[in-house]
């Protein structure tokens, strides 16, 4: 049964990789201009036997359909295409901008886990008290703050004024980064017993980390704090209490884990959402990351840049959605038979 529910939802993840690969291509069939221009510049595409070869060598002569498999076929080894603004493969940038976003997405949501799960546990145990009522007000003004404005406060606060937290970048001018076994420089620091490093890489992560995850604990203590208290009114558990269990145990073996399947819900879409890259917070701290890229290819019109970071993100929230799919049916196991 468990080989089943995991088959059936590796291959509607499948299906749906093979529709997006579909609709890119024919987003970028279809856009005007030419790539051949696009690719060589004014003065070599004014050439026609240049823009001739240079059409040969990509297929772009050949027949849409012919273009599309080589299309998927380039896709399967990996390739890309090459950046108009770095002349790099796009693949290679992807992998250069991407451990800075994972880095920062990650700690962003561990501090949404650690706040946002905790605090709508206490909000629902105080439901309709003080603590409840600001903690929902708190919640209220993470999720509707805007996040570049409340990234400029914090800087101005924190870096500016008190010069407690860098302001820009994952290292301070000159720093040598950490030997590359992850990408994700805290953890290089701590592999490599680089601890000097270590503790500079976590003091510029802390405050976009912490900036980023505002809105995260916000929705996460709104949403834990709704389905605890829809499980606290079950049967089952007036039951455990009236068999004389502690609340730690109720709350954590019975109540939490009955409501955990929104909580999971909330937490990938909001973790493949930050791992795709937030572009307001990776501008304004000037971390380099996908979100950095994004916007650098967007303004420069680079279309490999561009169609490189959309199949990026879309992997990146089809591989989300099926762990959430698969956690999902271990959490709740009827879920499996569905």
């Amino acid at each position: 049964m468990l080989w089943r529910f995991l088959l059936k939802r590796i291959g509607a993840a499948l299906l749906l990789g093979i529709g997006v690969i579909i609709v890119t291509f024919a987003l970028t069939s279809v856009l005007p201009g030419d790539p051949a221009t696009a690719q060589l510049g004014d003065r070599a595409s004014a050439d026609p036997e240049i823009v001739a070869a240079y059409k040969k060598a990509h297929g772009l002569d050949q027949p849409l359909y012919v273009q599309f498999g080589l299309y998927v076929v380039n896709l399967l080894r990996g390739d890309l295409g090459e950046s108009l603004q770095s002349h790099r493969s796009v693949a290679t940038d992807l992998a250069q901008f991407g451990p800075a976003s994972a880095e920062l997405a990650i700690a962003a949501t561990l501090l949404a886990i650690i706040f946002g799960i905790g605090l709508g546990v206490v909000a629902a145990l105080r439901a309709n008290r003080p603590i409840d009522q600001a903690l929902r007000l708190f919640s209220l003004g993470g999720v509707s703050i805007p996040i570049f404005w409340l990234s400029l406060v914090a800087m101005f606060l924190f870096s500016t004024q008190l010069r407690i937290f860098p302001s820009s970048g994952r290292l301070n001018p000159g720093d040598t980064p950490p030997p590359t076994v992850t990408g994700l420089y805290t953890v290089d620091a701590m592999l490599s017993g680089q601890w000097t490093t270590f503790g500079v890489a976590l003091s510029h992560l802390i405050l976009p980390a912490v900036v980023l995850s505002a809105p995260m604990i916000g929705l996460l203590l709104r949403f834990t704090r709704s389905s605890i208290l829809e499980v606290l009114g079950n049967d089952y558990v007036r039951s455990a209490y009236a068999k004389g269990l502690s609340p730690r145990t109720i709350i954590g073996k019975h109540v939490l884990r009955a409501a955990l399947v929104p909580i999971i819900t909330v937490l990938g879409t909001a973790f493949a959402s930050l791992l795709a890259g937030t572009v307001l917070v990776e501008q304004i701290f000037a971390w380099p990351g996908i979100g950095q890229y994004a916007f650098r290819s967007a303004t420069n019109l680079d279309l490999p840049a561009i169609v490189g970071v959309t199949l990026f993100v879309a992997a990146v929230f089809i591989v989300v959605n099926l762990v959430v799919d698969v956690l999902y049916g271990f959490v709740d196991p009827r879920i499996r038979t569905s």
